[in-house]
């Protein structure tokens, strides 16, 4: 197989089906392309929606529709979604509701429902692997309806990105400007530390070799770990501009990156993701570092916000939240249960 698109359903059913609109003309052209579609246990009447959507559009004969007997987060139900066409190139997928594949795929989309592509996205992702052997990830440009682009390439963070992220004081951010975490938008492509998942392209050599994504995020670094096993073990990540694929921000995360827009409280699991990320890869002690420093300078931020009387557009709560996480992993606590 060619390309596998793989798109993972949480009460978003209307949002996949033009998702789905938005991919048919360049899957049919692609030919040996297919979409596996999940469902994590949606509460909603998505299941339902999703299966008569997919019957009415005529998409069965390259739509795969999985339903999830849980809700094992993001990571898991991208996996799942994965699992199925690595487990033999030949026997069809006994649990898919649309044709039966073959074939184990040569590259693999994550794809988040609440995207659209843009004309020949996933062709120009597909060329540039081709042309570059040594790229096992690479990322297309996520951009809002209007075509005003996304941040979609970023360093890895390290205790001097949480720095300069908690402080928020221009000459630290320009003294540390090569370990801030987004990196600069630009025309033309480039080698990244990571890209976002909502549009990330995977070669099937980079699977097989470091595994799939890490079941034990939930939701958030999942694409973070997953870029930076692949980069320990010698791949590269490009961010590729050519590649265009419209982005609704949050609609179906429920975190809206522009703070500007929305300031909801972070969910637990965002915390969670993140101590799992730095302690995997970067181990207890750098952790405990990282979140001190980022709680310090982040509250020195807070005080300078004051101060000035500039308009608060961090998360609600945030600080709080952060400071009691860091404080329950410090002290072996068990996790902090989401709150009303």
């Amino acid at each position: 197989m060619r390309l596998l698109i793989v798109i993972v359903n949480y009460r978003s059913a209307d949002l996949v089906l033009d998702c789905l609109r938005s991919l048919e003309h360049e899957v049919r052209a692609i030919g040996d392309c297919r979409v596996s579609l999940t469902d994590c246990l949606s509460p909603d009447d998505s299941v339902a929606s999703l299966r008569s959507g997919i019957a009415e559009l005529g998409y069965a004969d390259w739509v795969d529709f999985r339903p999830l007997a849980r809700n094992g987060g993001f990571s898991y139900g991208n996996n799942e979604g994965i699992r199925p066409y690595l487990a033999s190139s030949t026997a069809p997928a006994a649990s898919t509701e649309g044709k039966a594949r073959s074939g184990v795929p040569q590259y693999v989309l994550l794809l988040n429902p609440d995207t659209y592509i843009r004309p020949g996205a996933l062709s120009t992702l597909l060329e540039h692997m081709d042309g570059h052997p040594r790229t096992g990830i690479a990322g297309a440009r996520l951009e809002f309806p209007d075509g005003t682009p996304q941040v979609s390439a970023f360093r890895f963070p390290t205790i001097a990105s949480e720095l300069a992220s908690g402080l928020q004081f221009g000459p630290v951010s320009r003294l540390l400007s090569d370990h801030l975490v987004p990196m600069p938008l630009r025309d033309h492509g480039f080698e990244a530390g990571w890209v976002c998942g909502a549009g990330l392209m995977i070669r099937r050599e980079v699977i097989d070799q470091v595994g799939l994504l890490d079941d034990g995020f939930f939701m958030y670094f999942e694409e973070v770990d997953f870029c930076l096993r692949a980069h320990r073990a010698g791949w590269r990540c490009d961010y590729v501009p050519a590649s265009r694929i419209v982005h609704l921000a949050g609609q179906s995360s429920g975190i809206v990156t522009d703070s500007a827009i929305d300031r909801r409280r972070r969910p637990p699991h965002w915390f969670e993701s993140r101590h799992r990320y730095f302690v995997k890869n970067h181990g207890a002690l750098y952790t405990a570092l990282a979140d001190l420093v980022y709680a310090t300078a982040f509250s020195l931020w807070r005080l300078r916000r004051l101060v000035t009387g500039r308009p608060d557009t961090d998360p609600e709560r945030f600080l709080g939240d952060f400071v009691r996480h860091a404080a329950l992993h410090l002290t072996g606590s068990k996790r902090l249960r989401a709150e009303p």
